[in-house]
């Protein structure tokens, strides 16, 4: 039965292309996701009828927002509902299957890699029905509503057993519950050649992948384990668990350590992989060579050919301003554009469906490609493994071939996190206003080319993007970039980006932090970090 309950704004509930994401005791309030849900779908028209996917990571509180999110979807008039057998469903595997079933669009219930559990993080994202997150002029309306909302539209109806495949009736709407790899591993199985990467796990390549008890274990499992015979126990920590167990599910060097250590010893695994609490992002680790996610763009756009989905050559590649340049050079090499964009996953999603870039990726661990419009964990580690498969080399033979081929773009992020957000802003402000006294001058030997805030303009739908983040350009293709980071729950994160280029001729096989030390101590000392936030050193290095 049709129930509508009176209803009273909750303060900020803001959405940004990442979703709304707060604490988990934020979204337990009373009302307070019936009331964000619904402003989603005051925000939409047009889907009377139509198909709605709802999955999330697992995380603490999944289950019981997705019960509430079936019941709005069929009272609000969605025909039909898919949801995830137990209500798992990785973030790209809801913008496959969006785009497999010509669905309306998707709620993804995930906070990303930020941790879980009763004190964690949870969160709430809309995506459209190009498998995309929903663009700015939607996540504008949706706040617009939830400032103005006095009513939601739910059903008296009992919970559904999320965790049995098939279909009920919830209301006048059908919700299919689905295994929730199936069409993700059929997308996977067009794009890489499953027979060439079987061959190289039957020839002894030994393989790890630590799927964080979040999202990624399910896909890893069917794929890596059975069907490509990588065998039992290549998946750790390959169950989800609410709180993924006790660990922050951030596929990088400081919390997947322990994959990094065993990958790095001499009589360890070949190949070493991660992905995060919702299965978008991806660490790739060889015998001895972690390979930065820039790195890894440029090594993935060099070989991409050899992937039957990719075969007919790349129509363009897109990188996040922060991502070091390294694609830059592999895209001028192969004569196709390189578009550098703000951070945001929907800037790639207009060059991809404009049919101007085929593979994208972001510093923040996250690669993808035109398959879907989101990043992609899993399908970045495919990648991986059918390059080395078809190549017959290993990731540290790849990696010196590359840098031999076009030079190296030493790399590194130093994280500030939950730094008081006024002295960020204070920093970030102080910094703007020393730009425009800096091309021509020389900061610790580097002679400054160019330092603006950047700013871009999107060729496909002519929106303008400022204040992206400070950058300091310097002469031979180095930088530093400063950015005020707002996608944990807590405070800000203070991200510093540091670059080097080493032409092919130069010394290439330092370790990176050695090789940035003057520019590190440099980035600090020229923002004055430990003043302004009492930080003397970063939270997070990768």
């Amino acid at each position: 039965m049709l129930r509508i309950v009176e209803t009273k704004p909750y303060p900020d509930q803001k959405p940004g292309t990442s979703g709304l994401r707060k604490k988990v005791k934020v979204f337990q309030q009373p009302g307070y996701v019936e009331n964000f849900v619904q402003s989603v779908f005051d925000s939409l028209e047009g889907f009377a009828g139509d198909t709605l996917v709802i999955g999330g990571d697992g995380r603490y509180f999944n289950a019981e927002a997705i019960q509430i999110a079936i019941r709005l979807a069929a009272a609000n008039g969605f025909g039909r509902i898919v949801v995830g057998q137990h209500g798992w469903l990785s973030t790209p595997a809801v913008s496959a299957l969006i785009r497999a079933l010509g669905a309306f669009g998707g709620l993804i219930l995930s906070a990303s890699h930020n941790p879980g559990g009763p004190d964690g993080d949870f969160g709430i994202k809309y995506n459209i029905g190009a498998g995309g997150p929903a663009p700015e002029k939607i996540t504008d309306a949706i706040f617009a509503r939830t400032k103005t909302i006095t009513q939601y539209k739910t059903l008296d109806a009992p919970d559904i057993a999320l965790g049995r495949l098939g279909e009920v009736k919830v209301g006048a709407a059908t919700v299919a519950i689905v295994d929730p790899v199936e069409t993700y591993a059929k997308l996977m199985r067009k794009l890489f050649d499953f027979e060439a990467i079987r061959g190289l796990f039957a020839s002894g390549f030994r393989m790890k992948f630590d799927a964080m008890h979040a999202i990624t274990g399910p896909y890893a499992k069917a794929i890596f384990e059975e069907e490509l015979g990588a065998g039992a126990g290549v998946v750790i920590n390959g169950v989800p668990l609410p709180s993924f167990g006790g660990h922050h599910p951030d596929p990088n060097l400081t919390y997947a350590r322990e994959l990094y250590d065993l990958v790095m010893a001499p009589d360890g695994p070949d190949f070493g992989a991660a992905s995060d609490g919702d299965g978008d992002r991806n660490l790739i680790i060889g015998r001895g060579q972690f390979i930065t996610p820039s790195d890894s763009l440029a090594m993935l756009a060099a070989n991409a050919t050899l992937a039957p989905g990719y075969a007919a050559g790349l129509k363009g590649i897109a990188r996040s301003m922060p991502t070091s340049a390294a694609a830059d050079r592999v895209a001028a090499k192969l004569g196709i554009p390189c578009y550098e964009t703000p951070t945001g996953w929907k800037f790639f999603g207009n060059l991809l469906d404009a049919d101007m870039a085929t593979l994208c990726g972001e510093e923040s661990f996250g690669t993808g490609s035109n398959h879907i419009r989101e990043k992609d964990g899993v399908w970045a580690v495919l990648m991986w493994l059918n390059i080395l498969a078809k190549r017959k080399i290993s990731v540290a033979d790849l990696a010196a071939e590359h840098w031999r081929t076009y030079g190296r773009n030493y790399y590194t992020r130093h994280d500030y996190d939950e730094v008081d957000l006024s002295a960020g802003n204070a920093l970030m402000d102080a910094l703007r206003a020393r730009l425009p006294a800096l091309p021509g001058q020389s900061l610790g030997g580097y002679k400054v080319q160019a330092a603006d805030d950047f700013a871009y303009h999107d060729p496909v739908d002519g929106s303008d993007s400022k204040g992206q983040g400070v950058r300091v350009l310097f002469e031979g293709g180095s930088r530093i970039v400063y950015r005020l980071s707002g996608t944990g729950t807590v405070g800000a994160t203070i991200r510093i980006y540091i670059e080097k280029y080493e032409p092919p001729t130069g010394d290439l096989g330092q370790d990176a932090q050695t090789a940035l030390a003057d520019l590190i101590g440099l980035s600090r000392q020229f923002c004055e970090i430990e003043k302004r936030t009492g930080r003397a050193a970063p939270s997070v290095i990768t």
